[in-house]
């Protein structure tokens, strides 16, 4: 069935209790056991090793989780609410009610979606999306070698893909214990590793070997349609533009003239490439450069544009780096309202989880107060649908549409 050998695993069963702060943890329902919250444990775990939690006071299963040695996270949780057998039934459920999540979204003219998003679907450290019928699965934890292949089963039965690709983080690319690799074809056939895909209609493509993480970046996917939407006639700025998703939405849609300005210049050959793969009479032009120094020089050049995007990569990776990201958003929100248009739309993003929305928004809100201009709030949006959020942790995108009367 498979292409290659996936790992034959049979994890061991670890018998768990936690302090008072862990199993308060575990009873409200949260994804993640700290190694601090571990109290005892009844033999030496590897990676994938099943923990059954169970209480202090009755010594009765309250959760089961995969353990997790190499992360301060010690324990991810599949289970709440009691034991239970993770066996190929147990995860087709889950699997089975992520997919009736994303079931509206595919009544539309879309065919790309996030099937499982990690811990908000049950699944730590485990991405699957698929792109027309190309299922690609990024791991960022070893503990689902075990159970990969049965997984694997589950989600080409839901999806009904005939292509399965891997991606693995950096870290699981060196996995000594495995002959999996990044960028593997698991199942089936790729023809291309570039793949094209429909998203509201507009058609891109998907670099599913090489392209980060999975190849795209569908998250954003709800706030494309609405620029897309706003950009008739208008002239467009797509800053951190990546593949273009903003831009050749708002090609699509009728935009007179959009700039795509990214950093990378085989990021913005392949937004001309999903461009072309569009009808659109509007001109695209490319800037490739430092995002803060090309928007300063197009400040200095007196260029105005009816809509501009900004969605920057995360500044935050870490907690060391959330002020200097705070000041990034800021020094971004002054920049975005400069080339901003009279009765103009500016649309902020941010995908720093450490960042919080409150934050965020926050920040937008004093630096676009603090300018001479007249402006409104029209709305803040989030993750789009194939993208729940089950845990606080699990929110990160959040983006904000300020227009400007004057």
């Amino acid at each position: 069935m498979f292409n290659v050998i996936l790992p034959k695993l049979t994890p061991k069963i670890l018998a768990v209790k936690l302090t008072a702060i862990g199993e308060r943890s575990v009873r409200t329902k949260h994804p993640w056991i700290f190694s601090e919250s571990i109290e005892k444990i009844n033999k030496e775990g590897t990676s994938g090793d099943i923990a059954i939690i169970f209480s202090h006071s009755k010594n009765k299963a309250i959760g089961v989780g995969l353990y997790d040695p190499d992360s301060p996270i010690r324990i991810k949780m599949l289970h709440h609410d009691g034991g239970a057998t993770l066996n190929s039934d147990f995860f087709l459920e889950k699997i089975q009610a992520a997919f009736a999540v994303r079931t509206q979204l595919l009544e539309t003219a879309t065919n790309s979606y996030r099937l499982l998003f990690g811990e908000n679907d049950g699944f730590p450290g485990f991405i699957a999306d698929v792109y027309a019928n190309v299922l690609v699965v990024k791991l960022y934890s070893a503990i689902w070698f075990p159970f990969l292949e049965i997984i694997l089963e589950q989600l080409i039965e839901v999806s009904g893909c005939d292509c399965v690709v891997l991606r693995l983080n950096r870290k699981l690319q060196g996995e000594a214990n495995s002959n999996l690799k990044d960028g593997q074809v698991l199942y089936g056939f790729l023809e291309n590793e570039v793949v094209q895909f429909v998203e509201h209609g507009v058609h891109f493509s998907a670099n599913v070997i090489k392209g980060h993480k999975t190849g795209y970046f569908l998250d954003h996917r709800a706030n494309r349609k609405r620029v897309g939407e706003l950009s008739k006639g208008k002239t467009v700025l797509d800053v951190f533009s990546y593949a273009g998703g903003f831009s050749v939405h708002a090609l699509a849609q009728g935009a007179k003239e959009v700039t795509s300005l990214d950093i990378s210049k085989q990021a913005l050959e392949i937004a001309q490439l999903n461009g072309r793969l569009n009808d659109y009479s509007g001109e695209h032009f490319t800037v490739a450069g430092d995002a803060f120094k090309e928007m300063e020089e197009m400040i200095r050049q007196n260029r105005h544009f009816d809509i501009v995007v900004i969605d920057p990569p995360s500044f935050a990776k870490s907690a060391s780096e959330v002020d200097l990201a705070k000041k990034k958003y800021a020094q971004l929100a002054t920049l975005g309202h400069k080339l901003t248009a009279k009765n103009g739309i500016l649309v902020l993003a941010s995908c720093s989880s450490r960042v919080t929305a409150d934050e965020f928004f926050r920040i937008n809100t004093k630096i676009l107060s603090d300018q001479s201009r007249s402006y409104s709030e029209i709305s803040r949006t989030a993750h789009d649908m194939d993208h729940p959020v089950t845990f606080k942790e699990g929110s990160y995108l959040k983006c904000g549409y300020y227009k400007f009367s004057d």
